[in-house]
């Protein structure tokens, strides 16, 4: 009786390649998230208008949001090639500790990018026309 191990496609491994490229960026792409943020906390504590509020905000969202994005490409090459076919693979991956590491990185750089799009992005009014 012969066994034998499916083979990952060759989709995975391109994905997995692709990911793995994109996750070596994640350090720099933090650290540009921080810098993003403490100028958000600077304008914050100075009493700047809400226009450079508005924009520094915009700014802090677009850094955290690629910097999810290369941590979310960390954890699905921590993972490994099959977790991209095999949702049993990715489930058992996740309970790895450098897995678990990955995703409660992911998760919480999720929570504070939605908390920055809720509260920390202030709304310019807009003049309504009378007629």
């Amino acid at each position: 009786m012969a066994f034998f191990r499916p083979r990952v496609s060759r989709e995975a491994e391109v994905r997995y390649h692709a990911d793995l490229e994109i996750s070596k960026s994640y350090p720099q792409l933090l650290e540009k998230a921080r810098q993003a943020e403490q100028v958000v906390r600077e304008l914050r504590a100075g009493d700047a208008d809400e226009v450079e509020l508005r924009a520094a905000g915009l700014a802090f969202d677009r850094a955290l949001t690629e910097a999810l994005r290369a941590a979310e490409a960390g954890q699905r090459s921590t993972f490994g090639v099959t977790s991209y076919d095999d949702r049993i693979a990715r489930r058992k991956a996740r309970a790895t500790p450098a897995g678990a590491m990955w995703t409660s990185e992911v998760e919480r750089l999720r929570t504070l990018r939605e908390d920055n799009r809720l509260s920390g992005i202030p709304r310019v009014p807009r003049l309504v026309p009378t007629f």
